[in-house]
């Protein structure tokens, strides 16, 4: 299957918005910039699709470089509560159906939210989470976006080395789905493993559960 490559708009072209937009570039994904900082847009025109010096606080801005066509558009002002809550607005009022904007705190959030954007991104809070997550779950790899008390988890094998997937049966015992396992000593993860071969003692088992059941849980 072939990848969709997506046109995606980023408004803001600072360190967290520049970032964001080359990482978009380098999963194949056409990128259209917007920002009314020269310095900025020096910066992202090696790096991005197209870029525009202009601002976006004008509706008629946006009109005029078509950002209002594109499936997604990230606004990354999150200095300036007014401007992104301004931006967000016009962008949702000229049709863009997902509208992603970058706050600065939970009154920011509330205020976005209200506008009626539909993702509200806190990156210094979901880095300090994620953060104190790995310093006190040993395991830990990442939550899920639908649900943060499902979480994607490590586990080595100790206690069940010899055993395969199909034996453990953790699915049904315990609700904990393997994704992926990679062998000891390291190596290739090995994606939907084959549930019939055997596990060897230091192999690594990537799961999906939950979070309180799976702190604890050994193999």
């Amino acid at each position: 299957m072939v990848k969709k490559k997506l046109q995606i708009g980023v408004i803001g072209l600072g360190k967290f918005g520049l970032c964001l937009a080359e990482r978009l570039v380098d999963l194949g994904h056409e990128v259209l910039g917007l920002d009314n900082d020269p310095t900025h847009i020096k910066q992202a025109q090696a790096i991005l699709t197209q870029v525009f010096l202009a601002d976006a606080r004008e509706k008629d801005v946006l009109e005029q470089t078509g950002i209002g066509e594109f499936e997604y558009v990230f606004v990354s002002i999150g200095d300036s509560i007014s401007a992104s809550a301004m931006i967000s607005m016009f962008l949702k009022e000229l049709g863009v159906p997902n509208v992603w904007v970058k706050a600065g705190n939970a009154d920011h959030r509330k205020l976005l939210e209200k506008i009626g954007v539909d993702r509200v991104v806190i990156p210094e809070e979901l880095a300090a989470r994620q953060l104190a997550d790995r310093l006190t779950h040993p395991g830990f790899v990442d939550y899920l976006p639908f649900d943060e008390d499902l979480i994607i988890h490590e586990l080595t094998i100790e206690h069940e080395a010899g055993k395969t997937l199909r034996q453990l049966d953790l699915t049904n015992r315990y609700r904990i789905q393997v994704i992926a396992v990679r062998p000891a000593g390291g190596g290739r993860h090995s994606f939907i493993p084959s549930p019939d071969q055997p596990l060897q003692k230091g192999d690594m088992l990537v799961v999906i559960g939950r979070r309180g059941q799976l702190d604890s849980f050994q193999l």
